[in-house]
């Protein structure tokens, strides 16, 4: 009796402090798991990861060395087994000969509907002179082929997903030489031949690269992605991809960093991004890479606050890669400080969604308002 009585007066003293801690975790609801994909690695940094579902699981691929440029980072993958990443395995470098080596950058998984696992990525001694090359997996990403130069020009999806819209693959890329340039590759042979658009900016009025497709379930297109003019910028087709609206800006922030989204089954879009608002202290449009936000749409114009996935001042949580998988969930991976691979699993019909005001995140009374819905 004495120990019923004393257990009920401790769960009485606990409630306060329970009720407090899901107050400041409004923006984790929805979230199922958030870990890193390893805690060692033969390398100090990492950066720009990538992940896909296989028949088998989820893989994901980032690159990792010295540092960003080091002619000894290469692509590593990792696979979801059993709820455990497995240990990074390196499965490209930048070996071109016996006398020259570069460094790898910005890998992109794609999984084939009922075929291979395509894994995209570039060489380079920097961003203007790297080189785009694809591998090939028949085991879900367990052993690879040797890596395939893609033609002259062409650089495959630049950091985000390809989609597949009428039986041609769409790789969203982007040039940085003469300006922030998006284009667009296409294959319908999954990179055996390959087309490409026009740039659909000048460079100019937007510094615009890594586009992110979103598709409609009307057909239409949408292009949302990073610039150096503090804001996300956004782009429509109507004709499947063939040709896209003038670029112009979303109502969104952007801090030149990169940034990733997807169109879920239930018609909503998904958009990962460090929302942080400009100030005088950023130079070239480049501000803080944290904290780091998902945020809801479902025409792809007005966004409603959903989850912060990192928020400390320390260091940047940056370069998201999102998908949902076969279940309905949504899976994320993202650059931690530049040391690790993060991943978060989510399930996007337990997500509370607030409005965002004049750009501005929502603090408490914004997010005691509960589910909001678009206009």
């Amino acid at each position: 009796m004495k120990k019923n009585i004393y257990l009920c007066l401790l769960l009485c003293m606990l409630l306060p402090v329970v009720e407090v801690h899901a107050q400041n975790n409004r923006w984790k609801q929805g979230i199922l798991t958030d870990e890193f994909i390893y805690e060692k690695a033969p390398f100090p940094q990492a950066h720009s990861a990538t992940i896909a579902e296989t028949p088998e699981g989820l893989i994901a691929a980032w690159f990792g060395g010295t540092r960003e440029g080091n002619k000894d980072v290469c692509i590593w993958t990792s696979h979801l087994k059993e709820g455990k990443w497995t240990a990074p395995v390196m499965v490209a470098d930048g070996v071109l000969s016996d006398t020259l080596r570069y460094a790898c950058y910005n890998p992109v998984l794609y999984q084939v509907p009922n075929g291979e696992l395509m894994l995209f990525y570039k060489i380079g001694p920097n961003v203007a002179g790297w080189t785009g090359w694809l591998k090939r997996s028949k085991d879900n990403g367990h052993t690879w082929s040797e890596r395939e130069a893609l033609p002259d020009g062409y650089l495959g999806p630049i950091k985000n997903k390809p989609e597949l819209v009428n039986n041609a693959l769409i790789c969203p890329s982007s040039t940085e030489k003469n300006g922030w340039k998006v284009h667009f590759e296409y294959t319908k042979d999954w990179g055996k031949t390959w087309t490409r658009s026009e740039p659909i900016n000048d460079g100019k009025k937007f510094s615009a690269i890594q586009p992110s497709i979103l598709k409609y379930r009307n057909g239409d297109l949408q292009v949302i992605g990073r610039t150096r003019n503090m804001v996300i910028f956004q782009s429509r087709s109507r004709d499947g991809g063939k040709t896209w609206s003038e670029m112009t800006a979303l109502d969104m922030p952007n801090n030149n960093s990169g940034t990733d989204a997807i169109s879920l089954k239930d018609g909503r879009h998904l958009l990962v991004y460090n929302h942080v608002l400009p100030d005088s202290s950023w130079v070239k449009g480049k501000g803080p890479r944290t904290p780091l936000n998902v945020s809801l749409s479902r025409n792809g114009k007005k966004w409603y606050a959903a989850l912060v996935l990192e928020d400390s001042p320390v260091s940047q949580y940056s370069y998201p890669s999102v998908i949902q998988s076969s279940d309905g969930m949504v899976h994320i991976v993202y650059t931690w400080r530049r040391e690790k691979i993060k991943y978060v699993k989510i399930d996007p019909a337990r997500l509370k969604l607030s409005k965002i005001k004049n750009k501005k995140w929502p603090g408490k009374i914004g997010a005691e308002k509960g589910v909001v819905t678009d206009d």
